[in-house]
Parts: C-alpha cells; sequence; structure tokens
C-alpha cells in the first residue's frame, strides 16, 4: 500500500516542477510585452513573481524532504557580485543608497530567475518546447513590430503614449531595446533550422522565422542591433565551416538569407539604406554618436573619482548631472556604454568581477557546443552563445542591460549555457524514469 500512497504525491510534485518551469520562463516573456518591465508597476511583477516562484521551489524541497541543488559554475561570481552592492549598502558607499537598494532588489530578482531556470530545465524535452515556445514568442512581437512600423501613430500598442518621448518599435519605447530582444531570440529559431532535431519542413519555418525576426532588427533603424546581429551571424558561419556542413546546411542558410533580404527591400526600401548610412548623426529622440562620446568621456571622469567600488549601483542618472560637460535637453538617465556604467557604479572590483563571470560562462559554454547538430544540449548552448555575443556587442553603445526585461533574459541565457549538459541518458533513465513514470511517458525521457 505504501507505493500506491506515495504515486500521487510524486505526481503532485512533477506538475509541481514543470508549474515552475513554465512559470519562470512565462515570467521572462512577460517582460518585453511590458514595454521592456521598465515602470514600477511591471519591476514590482518582475520582483514579486520571482520572489514567489523561489519560495514555491523551497517549498517543494521541504515536501519532498531533501534539498537539491543543481550548482552552476556561474554562481560564484554572481554571489560576489552580490557581497559588492551588499557593502555599498551596509557602508554607505552608494551615492544614493535608495537607487542602489532598488538595483539590487532588481539583481535579486535576475539572481532568482537564473537559480529557477537552472533547477527546473533538466531534460531535452523541455528544451525543445522551450524552443517551439519562443520561437513563436519571437515571431509574434516581431509581426507585432512590423504591423506596428506600417501603420504607427507614435503611441505604444497604439494607445500608451510615451511621457518622455522615444524612438518606439515594437513594445518597447527604444527601437535599440528592441533590437536587444531580437538578438537574443533569433538564435534559437535559426539554430534549430540547422540541427538534425527537427523535420525538413520545421526546419524551414524556423529559418523563415528566424529571417522575420532578424529583418525587424534592420528595419528598426538600430545600428548597434545590426552590428551584433552582423557578430551573431560571423560566430554561426565559423561554427558551420569548421564542421564543414553539407547541402541541407547551405539549403537552411540560403532560405534564411532569402526572406531576410526580402523582407528588408520589401518594408525598408530606400529609408533603410539612409539609416545604415548615418554614421554620426541620429534622428529622431535619441543621443547623437557624439554626443555619446562626450558621455562616454564625462562617464571616465566620474569613474577616476571613485575608482575602486564606484559611485554606488543604479547612482549613474543621479551623480552623471555634476559631470556633464555639454547642454542637451535629454534627460541622461543611463550611460549609453554597459560597460563604461558598471565601471562607474561599482568601480574596478565589479567590473573584474564582470570579467571572471564572462570568462567562466564562455570557456564552460565552449566545451558543450561539440556535435550540436544532433545534440540537443549542443544546440541549446550554442544558441545561448550567439544570443549573449550578440548583447555584449550592442552593450558597447548602448544599455540593454539597464532594462529589465532584456537583462532577466541575458542573465538567463547565460545560466542555461554555462549549466551541466542536458543530454545524459543513461544516468537519467536510472534515477529519473522510475519516480516520474507516471507523469513523462517512457518516449519523453531523454
Amino acid at each position: 500500500m505504501k507505493p500506491m500512497h506515495g504515486m500521487p504525491n510524486r505526481g503532485r510534485m512533477g506538475q509541481l516542477d514543470s508549474f515552475l518551469l513554465y512559470a519562470t520562463f512565462g515570467l521572462l516573456m512577460f517582460g518585453p510585452i511590458a514595454f521592456g518591465a521598465v515602470e514600477p508597476w511591471s519591476i514590482l511583477v518582475l520582483e514579486a513573481g520571482a520572489a514567489t516562484l523561489f519560495l514555491l521551489w523551497v517549498g517543494k524541497q521541504v515536501l519532498d524532504g531533501e534539498l537539491k541543488v543543481r550548482t552552476n559554475p556561474l554562481f560564484l561570481p554572481m554571489g560576489v557580485f552580490g557581497l559588492l552592492i551588499f557593502a555599498q549598502i551596509v557602508f554607505r558607499l552608494s551615492a544614493y543608497p535608495h537607487d542602489t537598494v532598488s538595483g539590487a532588489m532588481l539583481y535579486c530578482s535576475y539572481a532568482m530567475l537564473c537559480f529557477l531556470a537552472g533547477q527546473t530545465l533538466l531534460r531535452t524535452v523541455q528544451a525543445r518546447r522551450l524552443a517551439l515556445i519562443f520561437s513563436l514568442y519571437g515571431a509574434a512581437i516581431a509581426g507585432f513590430a512590423l504591423l506596428q512600423g506600417i501603420s504607427s501613430n507614435g503611441k505604444l500598442y497604439w494607445l500608451r503614449q510615451p511621457t518622455m518621448g522615444g524612438w518606439i518599435y515594437g513594445p518597447y519605447v527604444n527601437h535599440n531595446h528592441y533590437a536587444g530582444l531580437m538578438e537574443m531570440l533569433i538564435p534559437i529559431p535559426l539554430v534549430l533550422s540547422l540541427t538534425r532535431l527537427a523535420e525538413s519542413k520545421q526546419r524551414i519555418a524556423a529559418a523563415s522565422v528566424a529571417a522575420v525576426m532578424a529583418g525587424t532588427i534592420f528595419l528598426s533603424g538600430s545600428r548597434g542591433g545590426m552590428l551584433a546581429l552582423v557578430m551573431e551571424l560571423t560566430i554561426l558561419a565559423a561554427v558551420l565551416i569548421k564542421q564543414r556542413r553539407g547541402l541541407r546546411t547551405a539549403i537552411g542558410v540560403g532560405v534564411f538569407l532569402a526572406i531576410f533580404a526580402g523582407l528588408l527591400v520589401w518594408v525598408g526600401g530606400a529609408e533603410l539604406g539612409q539609416r545604415v548610412a548615418t554614421l554620426s548623426t541620429q534622428p529622431r529622440s535619441d543621443l547623437s554618436g557624439s554626443m555619446r562620446l562626450d558621455v562616454n568621456r564625462d562617464g571616465l571622469r566620474m569613474f577616476l573619482k571613485k575608482p575602486v567600488v564606484g559611485w554606488g549601483l543604479g547612482s549613474f542618472p543621479v551623480v552623471y548631472p555634476q559631470f556633464r560637460s555639454f547642454y542637451t535637453n535629454f534627460f541622461v538617465n543611463q550611460a549609453h556604454d554597459d560597460y563604461l556604467q558598471l565601471l562607474v557604479e561599482t568601480g574596478v572590483l565589479g567590473f573584474c568581477t564582470m570579467i571572471w563571470f564572462v570568462v567562466v560562462l564562455f570557456r564552460t559554454a565552449l566545451r558543450k557546443i561539440g556535435n550540436w547538430s544532433a545534440d540537443v544540449s549542443g544546440a541549446v548552448t550554442l544558441a545561448c552563445v550567439m544570443g549573449i555575443t550578440g548583447i555584449l556587442v550592442h552593450s558597447v553603445v548602448d544599455f540593454n542591460l539597464q532594462i529589465p526585461a532584456n537583462a532577466a533574459f541575458f542573465y538567463v541565457l547565460c545560466t542555461i549555457a554555462a549549466a551541466e549538459p542536458l543530454a545524459q541518458p543513461a544516468r537519467r533513465r536510472r534515477t529519473i524514469r522510475p519516480q516520474t513514470q507516471e507523469i513523462f511517458p517512457a518516449s519523453e525521457v531523454v
């Protein structure tokens, strides 16, 4: 009778596992459609949602009677960075403690989402489902952006007027941040279209979706996004050349490029050429190239005033007016360079922690790519590495990592890329299948 009493409980635990997985990634998808989660109400939803899911995970561990934690090499540099911010708050090293506390709470929500993603994304079947979900999600966002682009009235969702202006594209006030989201989403269907993990029709559909999404980056007018996409495609090309892929891959790439070019010519036309050609001027409500250089020079002077621990997380917009060397009607709320802003707000200690994070990330992830065309774990890692690289390149000229929706997705991608491989068939069958026999069919346990 004891096994019979245990089966319903295991079933409920399995359902809770699934809920935590999809709720975690659902929270990530909420951010972009809520204007990037930059407003107080959407930040509250992100923070409260992450905390609630984390407490549910803790509760599940208590009910299970044991603590199972899947480690990740990125947790250590993330923890050290957290200690640095804690020191800024406790020892009053921040120029504006209120913003530092707010920034710390936001980073705690990122950390909880990363932790939950690492604890719940365990099986290749889960990765396949999430790849499909995020491909459809990216296609929907891109389709909405295209429709909005040809029928825009200057309002978000045709209803909401931005209070401080902007260059609206998709659900974002700033077109550069829309491009940042697409940089992370495009590699998912693009890599899928080049693997042996799907049928030919599915691969063609995935290549088509990726092409439409890539086209919207160019149509958005984000030159940083264009540069980041080119870098992502360069990485993919290098991987394909190294593996000497055959005719099937060439067809997939050809479909992607044909749809990509056709969309640009059809929708973009001469306006797109003018956007690409303008290197020193920026239309609409954005900083010009020369003004960005002025902000960078001012930022370096800020850093030299407090080079070790910085001015405090989130304090840049408060401190910057003291160092601004030019007149403008714009409110300079970010440095338009994530690396410079990190240096200003957290000093050399924070910047070195970031370098440590990135080195561990790529050193771990590159070992997993291997036979990515036939291995789900390798394909997931390659898609993550491409998206991460795109944001890291774009961050030189913009501040995607100051936008909660984009930052949360970026850090979760980093966690997945550095996590243990998903595909471990022998061990999974011995340890997981007996406990989840009634929840996951044998054909789904990989």
